[in-house]
């Protein structure tokens, strides 16, 4: 029996939409450590993997290994009918010929009950062998899909090199050409050591000054007349108590209200300094956020060589519709072998494998 309960139906919609299109009948295989499927496209060029971690449900049940045949296409009309916060329970009984699907809105007032015909898929399930990647790309994933749409206008390949500089895409077509580069960037967490100068000065030992001597009063190697400086200090005093005596007096009471209304005149310049920085520090976490939604997260390149490809940009585009799913997209890149796109989400992961284009420049 399979019984697999996820907080959100947003997630399966969003992973519907991205692999629907290149993928038509596929088996999910449930078992123990969750929701897998495996499936290529009917060109057989391109390759989707997706797995959804059995402890990333709200609670998951498998007692044996599932393979059930569904179709995608099927599965997100059903999937329509439930709303985005709703909550999704996904069940199917040991040799069953259909699929259950519950929809239960968060304060539990409407639930929805839905049963879809399985199929029965002959399905070879590959082996992926693991790769040691050459160049390895980590970057935002709506600058991705923007890059591609954008390129897509020119020409339905894309050249991918990855060297020293960044990585850069150029396409080719009738109405012209265009590139993008990408360089590599430490990220807007970067953390930056404090200027030297300024540790100079911090680490710089404080010397206590001597009082200065006059060569006149003192002759060379002999001590300093104590008498004197006594003498001194007692010609002060009477002075000083003099202008102590001299200083009115004030009443505690006219001090006290003296500064209450220091600090009441002070208190709306405390109000207003602190409205200004709270304003400047909404203002910087606007911009940071509105930084990461614009994909200026920077880009991580881990290069052992460089690399070179071509792709079909078609394929490329429907990769991106992934983006929804994660901030961010790996590029997996070795010369002479397939493409790997990778994303990470809450519940899993998704990866594409594309098999380059050969011959083409």
């Amino acid at each position: 029996m399979l019984e697999a309960r996820l907080a959100s139906a947003t997630v399966l919609k969003k992973l519907l939409d991205a692999i629907k299109e290149l993928v038509t009948d596929c088996n999910l295989e449930a078992n123990e450590d969750g929701i897998g499927l495996q499936a290529m496209d009917n060109s057989h060029v391109a390759l989707v993997t997706v797995q959804l971690e059995a402890n990333e449900f709200d609670s998951y049940r498998c007692d044996r290994n599932m393979p059930l045949g569904v179709n995608l296409g099927s599965l997100t009309k059903i999937l329509k009918c439930a709303k985005d916060n709703d909550v999704v329970t996904i069940k199917a009984s040991d040799d069953a010929d259909s699929l259950t699907l519950l929809f239960e809105s968060p304060n539990s007032d409407r639930i929805g009950e839905y049963d879809m015909k399985l199929m029965d898929i002959d399905q070879e399930h590959l082996g992926i062998p693991d790769t040691q990647y050459d160049a390895t790309i980590t970057f935002s994933s709506t600058e991705f899909a923007r890059i591609c749409r954008d390129l897509s206008a020119l020409g339905e390949s894309v050249k991918i090199e990855v060297d020293k500089q960044g990585i850069r895409f150029t396409a080719d077509g009738e109405i012209g050409n265009g590139s993008v580069l990408l360089k590599h960037s430490a990220g807007r967490g970067a953390v930056r050591a404090p200027p030297a100068s300024r540790s100079r000065k911090a680490a710089k030992p404080k010397v206590k000054k001597e009082a200065k001597r006059d060569p006149d009063d003192e002759e060379e190697g002999s001590e300093p007349d104590v008498a004197n400086v006594e003498s001194d200090e007692e010609d002060v005093k009477p002075d000083v108590q003099e202008e102590e005596e001299e200083k009115p007096e004030v009443d505690e009471d006219d001090e006290d209200e003296e500064e209450q209304e220091d600090d009441e005149a002070e208190q709306p310049k405390k109000r207003k300094a602190g409205a200004v920085a709270k304003k400047e520090t909404n203002g910087r976490a606007k911009k940071a956020k509105d930084g990461e939604d614009d994909g200026e997260a920077g880009v991580s390149i881990i290069l052992q060589q460089s690399v070179s490809l071509t792709f079909s940009l078609k394929y490329l585009l429907n990769f991106a519709k992934s983006a929804p799913l994660s901030k961010q997209v790996t590029l997996n890149m070795s010369n002479e072998v397939p493409l790997l796109v990778a994303f990470e989400f809450e519940q899993g992961h998704i990866n594409y494998y594309l098999a380059p284009k050969i011959g083409d420049d």
